[in-house]
């Protein structure tokens, strides 16, 4: 096969892919989870009901894909090293939040927590990601002298603490959205750990 043709059939997948992402997105914000089939994303997205795992393995694949999809399409991997202030990167978080399908989070979080299976692992593929974002942005900002091994172990701490708040606030933003200003909860926070950054590198370790 030619490299034209190749890359059309490697456009092709991509198209394919793309439109069973986006009814599947659509139609577990709709439906969740379990009430949507693979023959319903099949009807939605105009793609044959056996290209679905053929893309995306079983159903656990396709949702995490949606939910990995939808994180990055606001809070964009290559900005955790460009040094944005943390209060920029907060309110990419804050849009994602905002947006009808981050409920999706949530929904795959009690699966996980009730099994060991494919679920429970890609979500902690997920959280580590989440984790890898957040502490390469720390490490982007880490000053010179610094010992490198001292170092990694505080900024994956800071950057679990950080993801556990912003974790707290999407729930609470989910399940009750009007008690509090959503985009104030998010510069608090990003003034309270931009406040405390240098502490990472400076606290004496302990004896």
């Amino acid at each position: 096969m030619s490299p034209r043709g190749q890359r059309r059939i490697d456009e092709i997948g991509e198209e394919s892919r793309r439109r069973i992402l986006d009814a599947a997105e659509e139609l577990f914000a709709d439906r969740g989870f379990d009430r949507t089939s693979f023959v319903d994303i099949s009807e939605r997205s105009g793609i044959s009901r056996g290209s679905i795992p053929w893309h995306f393995k079983n159903k656990d694949g396709l949702v995490m894909a949606v939910v990995e999809r939808a994180i990055d399409r606001v809070m964009v991997p290559e900005r955790y090293t460009a040094l944005p202030p943390l209060a920029d990167l907060l309110d990419d978080y804050a849009a994602w939040v905002r947006s009808g399908n981050s409920a999706l989070t949530f929904m795959l979080l009690t699966e996980a927590m009730s099994s060991t299976g494919t679920v429970h692992s890609r979500y902690q593929e997920f959280l580590a990601r989440r984790r890898d974002g957040l502490e390469l942005w720390v490490r982007a900002q880490r000053p010179g002298g610094v010992d490198p091994e001292t170092a990694s172990t505080r900024e994956r701490g800071f950057a679990v603490a950080l993801n556990g708040a912003l974790i707290g606030i999407h729930l609470q933003a989910l399940i009750d959205p009007d008690s509090f200003d959503l985009d104030e909860a998010m510069r608090s926070v990003a003034t309270l750990f931009e406040k405390n950054l240098a502490e990472v590198w400076t606290t004496p370790p302990e004896s």
